[in-house]
């Protein structure tokens, strides 16, 4: 293998340039909800994947610095929505201050408190199977109870530290 360029060193992996390089590779966007103690509480992140069918896994990651994450894993189940290319604003509003992130988002819960947006492309109902430390993440491991699939519009894309959406 011959290369124009040479690899970086550990000495030049600063997080500058980490999130340059793990922001190439284009990831989904889904939401992460729930009600806990009477008020709705989530997040959105862009480290969502499917993990396994059996059981029915998927993942996503939280930095450990969250001040949402400790609320929403006293929830006994959590709703996860994959977020369509027109939840742009959406996304924003979730990765913004608390009291206004669900403000004109038309959401349903279940009865155990997972909560969902209601024009999602995927929607599922999860508990958390199991949390794995990760440098300065947690991997977050999710059973899936319930799931709806009603859209077949596109995803919404993370690409570059921006939302694009795919070529469709």
């Amino acid at each position: 293998m011959t290369s124009a360029s040479a690899l970086t060193t550990n000495q030049d992996l600063d997080p500058v340039r980490l999130r340059e390089a793990f922001g190439i590779f284009p990831s989904g966007v889904v939401a992460v909800a729930a009600e806990v103690d009477g008020r709705l509480t989530g997040l959105a992140a862009s480290s969502f994947t499917s993990v396994s069918l059996d059981p029915p896994l998927v993942q996503f990651s939280i930095a450990n610095t969250s001040k949402t994450w400790p609320d929403l894993r006293r929830s006994d189940r959590l709703g996860v929505t994959i977020l369509a290319d027109h939840h742009g604003v959406v996304c924003r509003q979730l990765a913004g201050p608390v009291e206004h992130r669900f403000d004109g988002i038309e959401v349903s819960a279940s009865e155990d408190g997972a909560v969902t947006i209601d024009d999602g492309l995927a929607r599922f109902d999860c508990s958390i199977y199991r949390e794995v430390e990760a440098g300065d993440h947690t991997i977050v491991l999710l059973e899936l109870h319930a799931i709806e699939h009603a859209d077949n519009s596109l995803p919404l894309v993370f690409h570059r530290s921006g939302f694009g959406r795919l070529a469709g």
